[in-house]
């Protein structure tokens, strides 16, 4: 069950209205990272969590909280948009909502939303559903939170520097620390998610002894330079390098295909890509 409480989060009140930046702010609404996202991303995380008590609390609890930062952006873009495009219209343009679109409004704001905020991101591009993650493995999920919360802040701090209005940057303010905090906690329950003894540090903890143990300790230096190897991540996790590596499997030719595809295809050539030691003709083949 959810409740809505009919306050904000946290303030969303500009100074004075913005289309242009109304339509750069969509992307922490509706962007790969937005709000929306991770929103929906903790929501199936958490229905979908088989471990009742704190974990399921602080994915529901986190989730909750973004429906509300969804809610403070919307409201700030509806802000942004009021009197525009009538009070944006450029003198040589008579159309206000053209002259606002040539200023780098966006039109389906006015047009589709009435002045409000869209489901969708800086371009326009409808949100998808296919950018939340929610696999049912907590320390996988975590670590994918933890991803969308640095890229969300990283585009929430890149449109900080876009704007000189006090009150967008004081609502901003507010999402760059709470997407600090987010960070931490997601880091914080994947060390736990281990204290615990339910995930250790590969996703899924299973199967290790029955992969190939040839190939899971080894790096391929597919880069030109002798800079690879001296990356950490080879010393000190005690992964071998390999410099020179060389391919283990045979030409990926495509098998034959079905006649009635009609692709392009040579019948002196083989399934594996060699040469047959007599050709046939395309017709004796395809029968």
């Amino acid at each position: 069950m959810f409740r809505h409480t009919k306050l904000l989060q946290f303030e969303a009140r500009p100074e004075k209205p913005d289309p242009v930046y109304a339509h750069k702010l969509q992307e922490l609404i509706g962007g790969a990272f937005g709000e929306m996202s991770v929103t929906m991303q903790y929501l199936f995380q958490g229905w979908n969590c088989r471990v009742e008590g704190k974990y399921k609390d602080l994915l529901m609890d986190t989730a909750t909280e973004e429906i509300g930062h969804v809610e403070m952006l919307a409201t700030m873009v509806a802000r942004l948009l009021e009197g525009a495009p009538a009070t944006m219209t450029a003198e040589a343009v008579k159309d206000p909502v053209m002259a606002a679109t040539l200023g780098g409004m966006d039109v389906q704001q006015a047009i589709v939303a009435g002045g409000g905020a869209l489901p969708a991101d800086s371009n326009g591009y409808p949100w998808n559903g296919r950018y939340i993650v929610a696999s049912g493995n907590l320390l996988a999920d975590f670590r994918a939170n933890a991803a969308a919360e640095a890229q969300g802040r990283l585009q929430t701090a890149r449109l900080y520097n876009m704007t000189d209005d006090p009150g967008v940057k004081a609502m901003l303010q507010f999402n760059l620390a709470r997407d600090t905090v987010h960070q931490k906690q997601w880091l914080a329950a994947i060390e736990e998610l281990k204290a615990d003894g339910l995930e250790d540090e590969i996703v899924p903890d299973a199967l290790l002894d029955v992969e190939d143990q040839t190939h899971n300790n080894t790096i391929w230096g597919l880069s030109d330079g002798p800079d690879g190897p001296k990356g950490g991540w080879s010393t000190k996790a005690g992964i071998e390098y390999l410099t020179d590596p060389k391919p283990l499997g045979g030409p990926g030719t495509a098998p034959h295909p079905d006649p009635a595809l009609y692709s392009t295809y040579s019948p002196t050539m083989d399934a594996v890509g060699t040469a047959k030691g007599k050709a046939k003709s395309v017709k004796n083949k395809l029968t």
